[in-house]
């Protein structure tokens, strides 16, 4: 691969360039490249363009993946980056996933300019958060609390949360930690009171199938411990059939040459909710995560399963 032809493409949103000057200065280091042999082209996505109703309600996963993977088959740009929370768990044919980078902190933080933490909020208290996971583990939590709809970047939010739209709302610590945000976070949610999203926290490069050039270039900058604890989340997810309109949270953990595994369903209301546990062999973490899957079709409530997944 020719250096000056190497494109990253990305959102634009602060985040998500902060991440691609990430991948780009670690696939620099580990080429011997200047940075400037590594050119990032911003793409909008749906997501990054309808602001004005829930994710919920303009579909599923592919909103902040789709544009940038139609430039990757358009042979626009080379790699594609990607929080990986945000990618389908069935790629596109022609598409595969060429790196997972060494993942961040995976946990919610909570963000409130007048209380410490969940527990504080005060009864009827409005939190705000687009995530329908996030909504539903807060009301299991706290059912007392109203959960209004919250989009928009860091400042957007803390914005909102001054002007007295909500009292609290929830971010990826990742995400403030990348962007030199962390001081903005109230509290960390432990993963016990708030289990994170499948593969929050992580990094993917995606790339053409086939194209060996760009698979040899990212390879360097695999986590395998990473990419194995993300595959064992998303094949739960994929197995579950999970999108934006379903509340699912897994989170995988690994020691030594052992993954351990804990997924989540619950219902829109937080009411209802199943937990499983699976652990095993860190190189098996496929097939983990689909074990645990097919635990919670086998002995859930049915009816949480059909609300979860309308």
């Amino acid at each position: 691969m020719q250096a000056a032809r190497i494109r990253i493409g990305t959102r634009g949103s602060p985040l998500a360039l902060a991440q691609a000057h990430e991948v780009r200065d670690r696939l620099a280091k580990a080429h011997g490249l200047s940075e400037d042999a590594i050119s990032i082209t911003i793409i909008k996505t749906t997501g990054d363009r309808v602001t004005d109703r829930p994710l919920s309600d303009i579909g599923g996963k592919g909103l902040f993946t789709k544009e940038i993977e139609d430039a990757l088959f358009a042979r626009e740009i080379d790699i594609a980056v990607h929080s990986m929370k945000d990618m389908q768990t069935e790629l596109p044919d022609g598409l595969a996933l060429g790196a997972v980078l060494p993942r961040e902190d995976p946990r919610d933080a909570f963000i409130s300019l007048k209380h410490a933490n969940i527990s504080a909020l005060p009864t009827g208290a409005i939190v705000g958060t687009s995530s329908l996971r996030r909504k539903s583990q807060v009301l299991s939590i706290r059912p007392d609390l109203s959960v209004i709809d919250f989009r928009g970047n860091v400042e957007t939010r803390l914005r909102k949360l001054k002007d007295g739209i909500a009292e609290a709302t929830f971010l990826a610590v990742a995400g403030l930690n990348r962007l030199g945000l962390s001081d903005r976070i109230t509290a960390i949610v432990p993963s016990a009171d708030m289990l994170p999203a499948a593969a929050q926290g992580a990094i993917g490069l995606e790339i053409r199938t086939g194209d060996k050039e760009a698979e040899a270039f990212v390879a360097p900058l695999n986590d395998v411990n990473s990419q194995r604890a993300v595959t064992a989340e998303r094949a739960f997810l994929a197995r579950l059939e999970g999108s934006c309109r379903t509340p699912i949270a897994a989170h995988a953990t690994i020691d030594g040459e052992q993954l351990s595994f804990r997924g989540q369903v619950l219902s829109l209301d937080g009411q209802q909710k199943y937990d499983v546990s699976r652990s095993g062999a860190a190189n098996a973490s496929r097939d983990i995560g689909l074990a645990a899957a097919d635990e919670v079709l086998s002995k859930a409530d049915p009816a949480l399963l059909v609300r979860s997944s309308a």
